[in-house]
């Protein structure tokens, strides 16, 4: 059984990590605010994008179309973009985007397919590595950089532009979670390449599905102009969702932390304060027993 104090010292180092778990909470609770604020900012101009896309696409041939939309004709050899968080301390916020990517991948190599992986965040890159360390490609971290802008996922769209005009692949999937709610983060799977756009219709644009437009250049021109950057755009559309959705995650396990950490600390002192009685009774009893043995 623990001294009195070796209990005494636990409460106190309970109590210390009480503290820093209630801070973090505070911490990811401001931080949730403006990274919410910034994924809801671009769902729109990604949403406003997509109906573009569909209006071009439906005016363009499909020999005319660019090979980022058409893709290689091919399906072996499919490269998987794993966008996670770069710390963790946020629940299973991170475990959740890479087991939807682990699943997908064994998924492609059991019907013998070829997977290649990049890794948006070094949690991804640790979860991933134990078990497809050979098909980890590259890694891509951003733990320096204090707020995700355009130009970080611009510099992933550009890697993976750059893959598939090389032939290193012919689909590419982005992996990430959607924010839903503090409680509440949606992993999800987008395909970038080849580049599915919807149609009018189901962008909810009646007007657009209808209209009938002519271009100049013509559309595809305009489509090769326009894909890498929508492709872009999702990514920091995902890289956004992730920001906010781990500000929620940890703000989350942060709360259940700091209560559990209460419940310990309360477990404890009743164990000392108990102790402390049987010890003080066991002096009364000598005492007593001495002084009636004089």
């Amino acid at each position: 059984m623990a001294s009195l104090k070796d209990l005494r010292n636990r409460i106190a180092s309970v109590k210390a990590t009480q503290k820093i778990t209630k801070a973090m909470q505070m911490v990811a609770a401001a931080k949730l605010r403006r990274a919410q604020e910034a994924a809801e900012a671009a769902r729109p101009y990604s949403e406003r994008m997509a109906r573009v896309l569909a209006n071009i696409t439906a005016a363009v041939e499909t020999s005319d179309a660019p090979a980022l939309m058409t893709g290689t004709g091919k399906d072996e050899v499919h490269l998987l973009v794993v966008a996670t968080a770069e710390r963790g301390l946020c629940g299973g916020f991170n475990s959740q985007i890479s087991r939807l990517a682990r699943e997908h991948a064994r998924r492609l190599i059991a019907d013998g397919k070829t997977v290649k992986i990049i890794t948006v965040g070094k949690k991804g890159y640790d979860i991933l590595r134990r078990d497809f360390a050979d098909k980890i490609i590259e890694r891509v971290d951003f733990r320096e950089v204090k707020q995700i802008g355009f130009a970080n996922a611009d510099e992933v769209a550009r890697k993976v532009i750059g893959l598939f005009e090389k032939g290193e692949f012919d689909v590419c999937t982005l992996f990430y979670s959607r924010f839903k709610s503090v409680i509440s983060q949606i992993p999800t799977a987008q395909q970038l390449i080849p580049a599915l756009a919807p149609a009018a219709a189901e962008t909810g644009d009646e007007k657009a599905a209808n209209a009938v437009y002519e271009y100049e250049p013509d559309a595809g021109e305009i489509l090769g102009d326009l894909i890498p950057r929508n492709i872009a755009v999702q990514i920091f559309t995902a890289l956004l969702e992730n920001a906010a959705g781990e500000m929620g995650a940890k703000m989350s396990a942060m709360d259940n932390a700091t209560r559990n950490a209460g419940d310990m600390i309360s477990k404890l002192s009743i164990t000392y304060n108990r102790q402390r009685q049987a010890q003080i009774t066991k002096e009364l009893i000598e005492i007593i027993s001495g002084a009636e043995a004089l």
